[in-house]
């Protein structure tokens, strides 16, 4: 009984779920942003190998920040001299910077089939910081590349 008044005055019991709850959610974020950086390498390895696809980039430089609001996920593309590098980190002058809410909002916007940018700004699942058009250019290539793997293209 003394147990259970300790367990009930100290909140073991909630804290031991925030701490659970947390955990998950470290490892939605690391698993959201690992299948981000999957993509974009593919992205890049195919750019190197197929020529139809590399028509995307010529004459494209670009970088890329793709973030979420509490910073656990941090992934950049950077386009330059038809290739693309991938990073784990923060860069600087960006000319598109998007921001997702969790990594349950990136998951949603890359495994849609048909993703509605435009909704999930209005949902405020994402943030925008730059232009548009190239986050349209952005998804379209991955669409692009989701088709050419599954050989529907």
């Amino acid at each position: 009984m003394w147990q259970a008044l300790i367990n009930l005055i100290l909140m073991r019991g909630s804290r031991a779920r925030k701490a659970a709850q947390r955990f998950m959610q470290a490892l939605e974020s690391e698993t959201a942003e690992t299948f981000l950086e999957v993509l974009l390498k593919l992205m890049g390895l195919v750019f190197f190998l197929d020529r139809d696809f590399r028509r995307n980039i010529q004459d494209f430089n670009a970088r890329y920040l793709f973030c979420s609001q509490d910073r656990q996920i941090t992934v950049a593309a950077v386009f330059k001299n038809r290739r693309l590098k991938v990073r784990e980190e923060w860069i600087d002058n960006t000319h598109i910077t998007v921001c997702f809410r969790d990594a349950k909002a990136l998951m949603g916007l890359l495994l849609t089939p048909k993703p509605d940018i435009l909704g999930s700004m209005l949902r405020q699942d994402i943030t925008l910081d730059g232009n548009l058009n190239y986050l349209y250019k952005f998804a379209y290539m991955a669409k692009h590349l989701q088709l050419k793997v599954t050989g529907a293209l």
